[in-house]
């Protein structure tokens, strides 16, 4: 029965963590973005995200965004520094036409850091893609 079930591979969506100047705090932060680097829209995006270690686990954190335009992307959340330690996960679930995706998105702990930052899909910034 498992071997009849298809399960696509999801190809252009991507998780990326960039650092970005948020003019209200005058500071900068790490953001967390959706990339649709796609030819199509996605739509009914469903994220759920948590830091975790051996020892600690974040809060759930969960959103929806209704439709990402193809080559566009969206920001998930704020990233704040004591969970950079952590283990990050991304949950991504959303459709593709007709088709339901789903995608696991991990940074791994301290990988978020300037010093490996490269040129990502869509964002004119420099990121971290998670794997």
């Amino acid at each position: 029965m498992k071997k009849d079930i298809e399960i696509p591979e999801v190809k252009d969506v991507h998780v990326a963590a960039v650092k970005v100047f948020n003019e209200e705090f005058e500071a900068y932060e790490w953001n967390v973005y959706l990339v649709n680097n796609t030819n199509e829209p996605i739509e009914m995006v469903l994220i759920v995200s948590k830091g975790f270690d051996k020892k600690r686990e974040t809060s759930l954190m969960r959103h929806k965004i209704e439709v990402l335009p193809s080559k566009n992307f969206a920001k998930v959340e704020y990233l704040q520094d004591e969970v950079l330690k952590l283990n990050n996960e991304f949950k991504v679930t959303y459709f593709a036409g007709t088709q339901m995706m789903e995608k696991t998105f991990l940074f791994k702990p301290n990988t978020i850091k300037e010093s490996t930052a490269v040129k990502i899909p869509v964002i004119p910034e420099k990121g971290i893609l998670a794997k």
